[in-house]
């Protein structure tokens, strides 16, 4: 038997039952199996993008923690105006 023609029995908790009968209902996949070959798909993609982006992920993480070390963070109350005022932006240049 090839690795191909193995298989192994796994149990899905209840909410991720859902999630592939939700999957399957959606008309993207015909089957449980194809749903979860999606997800190892993406999972193996994710994997390997974070791998490819390490160093440049820990380097924002030193500099941001650097910043912060230095006062130059956003306190709790300025945050959501913030995050508005971006969001806001984000928007304005999406619908152009």
């Amino acid at each position: 038997m090839s690795d191909e023609d193995a298989s192994v029995t796994i149990t899905l908790r209840p909410e991720q039952e859902r999630a592939v009968a939700d999957a399957i209902r959606s008309g993207a996949y015909q089957t449980p199996n194809e749903v979860i070959e999606r997800a190892l798909e993406v999972l193996r993609f994710e994997d390997g993008w974070l791998q490819e982006n390490k160093q440049l992920i820990e380097e924002k993480i030193d500099r941001a923690i650097g910043q912060l070390d230095r006062g130059e963070g956003i306190s709790a109350e300025e945050l959501p105006g913030r995050l508005e005022k971006r969001k806001a932006a984000w928007r304005a240049e999406q619908s152009r």
